[in-house]
């Protein structure tokens, strides 16, 4: 018991070393991310009898036999409609990250810049929405652009529905709804604070110094910002874009709520197959997919980080 005690004792100073450092956030990466991936990676190749699966491993008769369906994910590379779903959520993601840059880049610019007993005030009404149910915040979007929403009667009344019908991106002049243009008018409200807190962090950091150091030498403002302010930031724009993407390309609620049959995305049709036609391991398969189109990016943000460490 005593042996017992004092090896309890010893267990938070392990974890306070180098193992606890390591073995923490990738058990937590393990218990939350491999595990459930392998799980829906199970249910992908197997096959569905009602509501439960066939083992894929079966001992019967001194013979051990393999059994894995591969027919989802070569529908998936024949359907069309699932690469065009994949197209079109990379495409909606990859707009609201742009835009979201751009909005963002700016706003996280000023609030670095600002004096020092005003930045908490700043960061505080970028983090106001997250306050909000997030369902509440899209379904008062919905209300803003539909006939009549105050948001609808300024774009209409100003005429920019007829430069978005021009654009393509609603169907008919005053219709905003269930559009693409709502569709990515939501996403972007929803994720721009998601790119300005790492773009925040990243500039307030910045040595000021050397914008100073290149006025001296002969540069314009927009020169040293260009060649030293958006280079340092250049971590900052990486993080802000992973954390804006990623979740907008498997998005179900915006899409579901502010689009419409023209902004299909992924995470609607995974709702779709896996509550409406009740096929599991179909499901499963345009989620794999799906995750695995997520990771690419995530790779190359890893390596930009190693390579940034290694530099310095």
């Amino acid at each position: 018991m005593q042996a017992v005690l004092r090896a309890f004792k010893r267990f938070p100073a392990v974890l306070s070393g180098r193992f606890g450092v390591i073995a923490v956030p990738y058990g937590w990466l393990l218990l939350f991310f491999l595990l459930p991936f392998l799980i829906l990676a199970k249910i992908s190749v197997s096959e569905m009898e009602t509501v439960v699966f066939k083992d894929l491993i079966t001992y019967r008769d001194g013979v051990l036999a393999l059994s894995v369906k591969l027919g989802n994910y070569i529908f998936i590379t024949e359907d069309e409609l699932y690469w065009k779903t994949y197209v079109a959520s990379l495409k909606y993601a990859g707009f609201t990250t742009l835009l979201c840059l751009f909005i963002g880049y700016p706003f996280a610019y000023f609030m670095a810049r600002a004096r020092s007993t005003l930045q908490p005030t700043l960061l505080m009404l970028v983090m106001l929405p997250f306050w909000t149910s997030f369902l509440l915040r899209v379904y008062a979007w919905k209300g803003l652009l539909s006939e009549h929403g105050w948001v609808a009667d300024f774009i209409i009344g100003t005429g920019l529905d007829q430069l978005l019908y021009a654009g393509g991106l609603i169907s008919a002049p005053g219709k905003l709804m269930n559009s693409p243009f709502s569709l990515v008018l939501g996403m972007t409200y929803t994720y721009l604070p998601f790119m300005i807190l790492p773009l925040y962090s990243n500039l307030s950091k910045m040595d000021v110094r050397l914008l100073e150091a290149a006025y001296d030498l002969g540069a314009t403002p927009w020169v040293g910002f260009w060649k030293v302010t958006v280079p340092l930031s250049k971590a900052g724009i990486i993080a802000g874009s992973m954390l804006v993407f990623i979740p907008c390309v498997g998005e179900f609620v915006i899409p579901e709520l502010l689009g419409g049959p023209e902004t299909l995305m992924i995470g609607r049709v995974v709702w779709d197959e896996f509550f409406s036609n009740n096929d599991w391991p179909m499901a499963a398969s345009v989620a794999v997919v799906m995750i695995l189109l997520i990771i690419v990016p995530l790779a190359i943000f890893n390596k930009y980080q190693a390579e940034a460490q290694e530099a310095r």
